[in-house]
């Protein structure tokens, strides 16, 4: 049985940072892809940042250069470090794992990230 569980999240004012991490279970091989997704309320959810291993790192144009994103590969591990958040970063924000890519993918519960202007 495949978990993501994810740590961090909570309240911050705007212009502040936040940590998130993500730790996967049930894999024991190195994960393909791993990311962060988030929903707002009354919104689709969307892509923030993803990490392929071995290929690519993909932000949201409205993250870029305040979001980054790292990996644990060892461990799989995904951490979000968030700096100059902004009242629009307020979301969900999931963990998303795709062990081998093109054969299914997984979601962690969410953790609430609030930005108070």
């Amino acid at each position: 049985q495949v978990q993501l569980v994810e740590s961090g999240g909570g309240l911050v004012q705007a212009g502040g940072s936040l940590s998130l991490s993500c730790v996967a279970s049930g894999i024991i091989f190195r994960i393909a892809r791993m990311g962060w997704y988030r929903q707002a309320s009354g919104k689709q959810r969307e892509l923030v940042a993803v990490d392929t291993y071995g290929g690519s790192t993909n932000y949201a144009d409205s993250v870029k250069g305040r979001f980054i994103i790292s990996r644990d590969n060892a461990k799989n591990t995904v951490d979000l470090q968030m700096n100059s958040l902004k009242p629009e970063d307020t979301a969900v924000y999931l963990c998303y794992a795709e062990p081998r890519l093109g054969y299914g993918y997984y979601w962690g519960q969410g953790t609430q990230v609030t930005v108070s202007s």
